[in-house]
């Protein structure tokens, strides 16, 4: 049974969880980052066909660029716009790193409690659209800030650039499913956890 479709309001999603909802095409979907310094993981699948997903590679590769920001648009594994940016007020997201897992935090936060992270969130919410688990890939996340070093290629992730009221916009290209987090691991949010207001309009 498919989880309820969001229309024409306003949600927040809890610190360290997830949703899954729909938009049609032509629907505008707002990530509001409430209070500052949050992270959002952003997924969307075709409503029609559920192997057609978000595609960092594709999507990079024809903005020639790692960093997307207004007028970009986000590209499916089979080459379709799924999303426009319409408005960005912070202009630094992240589309390299995949959503952080329970092996994200065995591997790389010694100190902290096991957590699913984005990804088990994301499994959880979509599962009832039929995702499978396995077939979760990188996600758009909204916020994050994790400068590339030119020379030797190496990246940190450091607080967001975001502040409180910050937000990005998009358009609905297609008829979509849509998996949005309020990201769970320390080093994305600055070692703090606080949710993520979004709009679909």
């Amino acid at each position: 049974m498919n989880a309820p479709t969001v229309c024409d309001h306003t949600a927040v999603i809890p610190p360290r969880s997830g949703v899954a909802f729909e938009m049609k095409a032509g629907q505008e979907l707002t990530v509001i980052d409430a209070l500052g310094g949050q992270v959002a993981d952003l997924l969307t699948i075709s409503r029609a066909d559920v192997r057609e997903m978000l595609s960092s590679g594709r999507t990079l590769d024809y903005a020639e660029r790692i960093y997307l920001t207004t007028g970009d648009k986000l590209y499916s594994n089979r080459s379709n716009v799924m999303l426009e940016i319409l408005e960005d007020t912070v202009g630094r997201h992240d589309f390299l790193l995949t959503p952080c897992s329970e092996a994200t935090f065995r591997m790389c936060y010694d100190n902290e409690p096991p957590h699913q992270g984005c990804h088990g969130n994301l499994a959880a919410a979509l599962k009832p659209y039929g995702i499978e688990e396995d077939a979760i890939p990188v996600a758009f996340n909204c916020f994050m800030n994790v400068p590339v070093d030119g020379a030797t290629g190496k990246f940190k992730v450091l607080p967001p650039l975001s502040k409180a009221g910050d937000r990005i916009v998009f358009k609905a290209h297609m008829d979509l499913v849509v998996g949005l987090t309020a990201c769970s691991a320390p080093a994305s949010n600055g070692g703090t956890f606080k949710p993520i207001h979004y709009e679909v309009r």
